[in-house]
C-alpha cells in the first residue's frame, strides 16, 4: 500500500496519472495527450518497472517487465516494453491491469451514456482484446456511414448496406460481451454497496441496447431515413447505456452525494474483483481522495475494505492524514507514506509487516 498526503494542487494525482498512462497509454483525465507535458518543457516520459509475479505473457522471459512511454511535443508517442516498442498500443491493453476511482467517476451517474459505455469497455478491453478490435472495426464502419448520411447527394445504399451489415456484424459481437459483463458485475456491485452503506439502500444495474428489440442489422436499417435527415446513425451499440437505480428510482435524480460517492466506488470496487478472477495478475488499485463527502460510517466500511487482504498493490491519496493513519492501523499490507509538496515526494514512513 503506497499513501500520498499533501494539499490540494501539489501533484498527488499526477502520481496516479502516470501508473494509469502506463496501463492504458493514455491520461486518466486529459484525452489530449499533449497536455499532459509541462508547460515550460519540450517531452515527457515514463518508466514503469513491474514484478509480474507468475503473470508474465508468452515469449517473456522473466517476472520483471519494464514498461516506458516517450512523447516529444508535437509528436506521436512511443510506448515499449521490455525495450521493444509496440506496433499497435492497444497489444498493450490488459497486460497491466488497472483500476482507477477518482472523484471525476461520479460522470459515470450523472454524465451522458458515453461514459457508462466507457466504464464496460475499460474493463472488457483488459479481458479480452479481441473486443478492443471489434469495438475498432465497429467505430469505423460507423464514421463511414455517418459521412455518407451527410453528403448533399444520396447516398449509395448499397454502400450503406455493406457498413450497416458491418457494424451490426461487430455490433452483435460487443453486445454479448457487454451483457456477459453486466450480468458478472451486478451481484458484485451490490454486494460492494451493501458492505458500504450498511445496507441502508437498494442498488441495480440494467444494461440497454438496441440489439434487445432484435437483429442488429433490421434495427439499423429500419429507420435509415431518419438517419438520412439528421445526419447520423440513431440506432447500434454506439448507443448502449447502462441504467442505475437506487431503490428502484435512477440514481442520477434521487443520490445524494454521499450515495453517488458510494455507488461509484462499489462499481470500482466490483470491477476490481471482476478483473483479478479473470486475468493472470491481480490489477492494481488506484484510490484517489475517495473519502470526500461520505460520512463515518461509510468511511469506515471503507476502510476495512480497503485494509483487507483482497487487493493487491495499492496507490491511495488523500489530503487528510487521519484517514490514511487509520487505514494503515487496520490493514495487513506493507506500506509506505509519502508526503507530497510542489510535485516533490518524500518517503515520510514505511513498514514490512
Amino acid at each position: 500500500m503506497n499513501c500520498f498526503i499533501g494539499h490540494n494542487g501539489v501533484g498527488k494525482t499526477n502520481v496516479l496519472d502516470a501508473v494509469y498512462f502506463l496501463s492504458f497509454c493514455h491520461s486518466s483525465n486529459n484525452p489530449v495527450d499533449s497536455q499532459v507535458i509541462r508547460h515550460d518543457q519540450d517531452f515527457m516520459m515514463l518508466e514503469g518497472t513491474y514484478n509480474m509475479e507468475g503473470g508474465k505473457q508468452k515469449g517473456e522471459s522473466e517476472d520483471l517487465l519494464y514498461v516506458t512511454c516517450g512523447m516529444k511535443r508535437g509528436q506521436k508517442k512511443h510506448f515499449k516494453r521490455n525495450k521493444k516498442e509496440y506496433k499497435r498500443l492497444s497489444e498493450h491493453i490488459g497486460l497491466i491491469p488497472l483500476v482507477m476511482v477518482a472523484p471525476s467517476d461520479t460522470l459515470l451517474i450523472e454524465g451522458g451514456s458515453e461514459e457508462r459505455r466507457r466504464l464496460m469497455d475499460v474493463v472488457i478491453a483488459q479481458q479480452n482484446r479481441q473486443y478492443i478490435e471489434a469495438l475498432s472495426r465497429y467505430n469505423k464502419a460507423l464514421t463511414q456511414r455517418n459521412t455518407l448520411l451527410k453528403q448533399d447527394e444520396e447516398p449509395d445504399a448499397d454502400v450503406l448496406s455493406i457498413f450497416e451489415e458491418q457494424m451490426a456484424a461487430e455490433g452483435e459481437r460487443i453486445f454479448q460481451q457487454r451483457t456477459s459483463f453486466t450480468e458478472e458485475l451486478t451481484p458484485l456491485f451490490q454486494t460492494y454497496y451493501e458492505q458500504i452503506s450498511g445496507g441502508r439502500e437498494k442498488v441495480s444495474l440494467t444494461y440497454q441496447s438496441h440489439c434487445q428489440r432484435g437483429p442488429l442489422l433490421e434495427v439499423i436499417q429500419r429507420d435509415r431515413w431518419k438517419d438520412r435527415a439528421i445526419g447520423y446513425s440513431l440506432h447500434g451499440v454506439h448507443r448502449d447505456d447502462l441504467v442505475m437505480m437506487l431503490d428502484g428510482h435512477p440514481m442520477k435524480r434521487e443520490g445524494s452525494q454521499g450515495q453517488l460517492k458510494t455507488f461509484v466506488i462499489a462499481l470500482k470496487l466490483a470491477q476490481f474483483e471482476l478483473l483479478k478472477r479473470s486475468m493472470p495478475t491481480t490489477p492494481i488499485l488506484l484510490l484517489d481522495d475517495i473519502f470526500d463527502k461520505l460520512d463515518a460510517e461509510r468511511v469506515e466500511q471503507i476502510v476495512k475494505l480497503v485494509g483487507s487482504d483482497d487487493f493487491g498493490q495499492i496507490f491511495i491519496t488523500d489530503t487528510n492524514r487521519d484517514h490514511l493513519d487509520h487505514i494503515l492501523s487496520t490493514s495487513s499490507h506493507d506500506y509506505k507514506l509519502f508526503t507530497v509538496n510542489n510535485g516533490e515526494i518524500c518517503l515520510s514512513a514505511t513498514s514490512n509487516l
